[in-house]
């Protein structure tokens, strides 16, 4: 068994890194998906995180690195809210492939006062409410996985959502001080689909029933015909931008 995530952490420098963001940029299109993830590891020096919620894009992800077994430190945010079918997915797909994704976890004291402030289901109060709560579970613990790292992997696609059709392949994600890198950008939900089923890759089961984008249970449905893809995610707000603050920061694109 093997646990990726070899290479030392190391100051995160990330103006003297632009000078190679075009270059990663330039050489995407033309890339397969194993290839992307080899130059990305090719080119950006130190440590490198990839962070999985474990929805097929990041399978896809997970699948090329490890089949690769690359140097990337593959993590996941586990809120504790998680759906039982994400916990059976997490496990399975460290059986796979043999190696460990670690888990970043809330601090419990912030947890412990979220729940005593808004409820244990508060967030729905109103969109600040839902924001506290991203925050404790969600936006600190991915401050801990990022920690030290000079490279951070995502699985966003442009085409999930209006809020993220102009995402880059590579971008400066300023507030963090880290590379931001999208290999999926350019990838269709079918192309994902037909790459994930070529190669078995394994799959929340509750993509089959509608959950197209899964995040904590109680903030995820299944989407009605004709929504959009992340029309599942905090449901009862109206707001059409549907992010919890892990993708929303503001960041300088490098290159398209």
């Amino acid at each position: 068994m093997f646990v990726v995530g070899s290479v030392p952490a190391m100051q995160s420098n990330v103006p003297t890194l632009e000078a190679l963001i075009p270059a990663i940029a330039s050489e995407f299109p033309h890339l397969s998906l194993e290839d992307r993830l080899r130059a990305i590891r090719a080119h950006i020096p130190g440590r490198i995180a990839f962070t999985t919620s474990f929805g097929i894009e990041d399978q896809a992800i997970a699948h090329a690195l490890f089949t690769q077994a690359l140097d990337i430190d593959v993590v996941t945010l586990d809120t504790g809210r998680l759906f039982p079918e994400t916990y059976q997915l997490w496990s399975d797909t460290e059986e796979r492939y043999g190696a460990r994704i670690r888990g970043i976890v809330p601090a419990t004291s912030e947890v412990e006062a979220l729940i005593a402030a808004q409820g244990i289901n508060g967030f729905r109060s109103s969109v600040d409410a839902r924001h506290a709560c991203c925050n404790v579970r969600k936006v600190a613990p991915l401050g801990r996985a990022l920690e030290g790292a000079t490279g951070w992997i995502t699985g966003m696609r442009g085409d999930q959502s209006a809020a993220r059709s102009g995402i880059a392949s590579v971008a400066i994600d300023r507030d963090r001080n880290i590379v931001k890198l999208s290999p999926l950008f350019d990838w269709s939900r079918d192309a994902v689909v037909d790459y994930v089923l070529a190669n078995r890759i394994p799959c929340n089961p509750l993509h089959d029933r509608g959950f197209l984008s899964i995040g904590c249970a109680p903030c995820t449905r299944a989407i009605k015909p004709g929504e959009p893809e992340r029309a599942g995610r905090w449901w009862w707000e109206h707001d059409q931008k549907k992010e919890c603050g892990l993708h929303n920061r503001p960041a300088r694109v490098a290159a398209a």
